[in-house]
């Protein structure tokens, strides 16, 4: 069967199967995950040599167990992190480097670096997030609801503290952490390893609800506790626990700051604790005494509309906390109380904190691009020039940048260390679709945009208009990256002209452009999709206004359906795959960040709903919906098509029987390119 470009793109997990990924770097050595081939899904442990810049295969999952039946917790972190390989997918490594240990079909594994050997502990079957501890002699782990702690060599394995029932849990992260605030984990080791800071997570007032397989049913449909706006949160403790189980509770007031956002413990500092407000409009950084648990504030962060979250911080820079914030309309790089970014540098993330550097990466002037940055006590100097997108993974003096371009594919990775640079080598396939896309900046707001027409398109010749966006915080669609437009450019193959556009409330130009969507996410993103269209068909004479389509996931899901629904004037037909239709259904750190609670704003989440639009549809429109997504869950769609059913308005459902918020099953993936291709082209025509 000859291979086409939705089949390589689904086989290869978008084209990131075979790319080095979650670094580990030590003075002398790197870990890494990467598979063996573009389209091999599962993921291979390695270790690169610095002194030698060769890479040794550490460990080969084939051999060891099948990556099938996976603990509940750990099919839940992986759907968190959007996680679609097998093998190892997740270690830890002890301070040194020289110990590693990662679960695998459940169960526990424990890499020797330097001897090779690997070994399975004889432990608990359904092994959860294990670490090693930084001396390396005891790993804790995941065990149901139960932290659990065993020595190196498979001895001692006991409880170290237990959950209850169905709701109560320790070491894990509750699923607004995971999903909103980007914090994975539930447990921090101390540097010396003799104690851990874990998260105690009481899930007892949290909304239960219950995921059914339709297709399947004689089994029992799961219970998720779903957090939805404007109902309790998970109540979160943090607690000191030592290795012989004594137990301390850190102290702050968690009744104003129920959110425990990020947890850090590093040689030779006092814990740092971020914690943040339920309306988000407060965070404050916390250190913490481990004698006696109590916690003093270092500094608070307060915005009015709300407080911004960010990787890699708060962190340690010698004896000064080290955060991002927005100062004067800027976001900037915090040290101590002072900036030391410039007013027009829009800092991303923290990469990597040292006693004597900062690594990060900034936007300038165009949120499609970024570099990479270092700070040290001389000032600020650029470790990345080129034109492209970069990204960074950073401890000590080791680095690894991470780069990306238009004019190649996939990303380069390359290791700066004091004894030279070493390049990690890639796996990747390359892509059967080569994109040529025109990046733009369109209309009175500069929107950040990208054009593709089809390859040998005859000027002159009119085509149908395909919009392709995400639109909402957090993620960006146009980048200098050539594998975002890999997709597009085979949507354009197919006949269309196709445009992404990054609006209002997206990342990477500035606090205020992000803040206004603030109580309203769907006048503004959809106004800014219409603007980007106008100011587009104005340099391109070639797109036909009269037959222009939308489709997107998620976020771009509703905003293709807000589309159709709002403005079917601009807009004749949408795909809306997992689309938010009803923001009351949503969880509670995304929604209420923007929309407040519905309690307090019923008439906001009334107009940004999409259900009481559902009898203005005009225009086809094509709803595709995972029935196992935990996260948009498959009611938004059946509730809009509900609606639009009573009033006898005509549109197509396409339900995905076992398919979560990703759609990683290989011909699930292929084949959803096909049939949006087949319903755009006839709903067009």
């Amino acid at each position: 069967m000859a291979d086409t470009f939705p089949r390589q793109y689904a086989r290869t997990r978008r084209l990131t199967l075979g790319q080095p990924r979650a670094f580990t770097l030590f003075p002398d050595r790197v870990l890494f995950l990467r598979s063996l081939s573009g389209s091999d899904p599962r993921t291979d442990l390695w270790v690169l040599a610095l002194g030698s810049g060769t890479e040794r295969q550490l460990v080969d999952p084939s051999g060891l167990a099948d990556d099938g039946e996976l603990p509940p917790a750990e099919r839940a972190r992986r759907e968190r992190v959007r996680e679609t390989a097998t093998g190892v997918v997740s270690y830890a490594a002890n301070k040194a480097g020289r110990m590693v240990v990662f679960p695998l079909g459940g169960r526990l594994w424990v890499a020797d670096v330097d001897g090779g050997t690997v070994r399975r502990v004889d432990v608990a079957n359904d092994v959860y997030d294990p670490r090693i501890d930084p001396t390396g002699t005891t790993v804790a782990y995941v065990s149901g609801r139960a932290l659990r702690v065993v020595a190196v060599d498979g001895s001692d394995d006991r409880e170290l503290v237990a959950g209850t029932g169905d709701a109560l849990s320790w070491g894990r992260a509750e699923f607004v952490a995971g999903e909103e605030m980007a914090r994975y984990r539930g447990y921090w080791w101390s540097p010396d390893g003799s104690a851990l800071l874990v998260a105690r997570v009481d899930e007892a007032a949290v909304p239960v609800w219950w995921i059914a397989d339709p297709a399947h049913p004689d089994r029992e449909p799961t219970a998720v506790r779903y957090p939805k706006a404007g109902a309790d949160n998970a109540d979160v403790s943090l607690h000191l626990i030592g290795l012989d189980g004594e137990q301390r509770e850190i102290r702050w007031d968690r009744k104003v700051f129920p959110y425990l956002a990020r947890v850090g413990w590093s040689e030779g500092h006092p814990p740092l604790l971020q914690v943040q407000s339920r309306d988000q409009r407060c965070a404050q950084v916390l250190t913490v005494d481990p004698v006696d648990g109590s916690t003093t504030l270092v500094v608070e962060d307060r915005d009015d509309i709300w407080v911004e979250l960010f990787d890699g911080v708060p962190a340690w820079c010698g004896q000064d906390v080290v955060r991002i914030c927005d100062r004067d309309g800027a976001r900037r790089l915090m040290v101590g109380d002072e900036p030391v970014t410039p007013d027009d540098m829009y800092v991303r993330d923290v990469a990597g904190c040292s006693d004597e550097r900062v690594v990060f990466t900034a936007s300038t002037d165009d949120p499609s691009r970024a570099r990479v940055y270092e700070w040290t006590r001389a000032g600020l100097s650029a470790m990345t020039d080129d034109d492209g997108f970069h990204l960074a993974t950073s401890s000590g003096d080791v680095t690894v940048v991470s780069s990306t371009g238009l004019d190649y594919d996939g990303f380069r990775h390359q290791v700066r260390w004091p004894g030279g640079e070493i390049t990690v080598g890639s796996c990747a396939e390359t892509p059967l679709v080569q994109p040529s896309v025109r990046m733009l900046r369109l209309g009175e707001r500069r929107l950040s945009a990208g054009l593709l027409l089809p390859t040998g398109h005859v000027p002159g010749t009119k085509l149908p208009v395909l919009l392709d966006p995400y639109g909402g915080p957090h993620a960006l669609r146009v980048l200098a990256a050539r594998r975002i437009w890999l997709e597009p450019q085979w949507w354009a193959d197919q006949g269309f002209a196709v445009l992404v556009a990054d609006g209002r409330g997206t990342p990477g130009r500035d606090p205020d452009w992000e803040r206004s969507i603030h109580l309203d996410v769907a006048g503004p993103v959809l106004e800014d999709q219409v603007d980007a269209l106008h100011a587009a068909a104005e340099i391109e004479p070639d797109l036909d206004l009269s037959r222009v389509a939308i489709r997107g996931w998620s976020f771009g899901g509703y905003l293709s359906a807000l589309a159709v629904l709002r403005r079917p004037d601009v807009f004749h037909a949408a795909v809306a795959g997992a689309p938010s239709a009803d923001w009351a259904h949503y969880d509670t750190h995304y929604t209420e960040r923007y929309l407040g609670t519905p309690q307090d704003n019923p008439e906001v989440y009334a107009r940004t709903s999409l259900l009481d639009d559902a009898a203005s549809l005009e225009r086809p429109l094509l709803l595709i919906h995972g029935l196992a997504d935990d996260n948009v869950v498959a009611a938004h769609t059946l509730l809009l098509s509900q609606r639009l059913t009573e009033a006898g308005r005509p549109h197509s459902v396409l339900p995905l029987t076992g398919v979560t918020h990703m759609t990683p099953q290989e011909e699930v993936a292929e084949n959803l390119l096909l049939l949006q291709l087949d319903f755009l082209r006839k709903a067009l025509a």
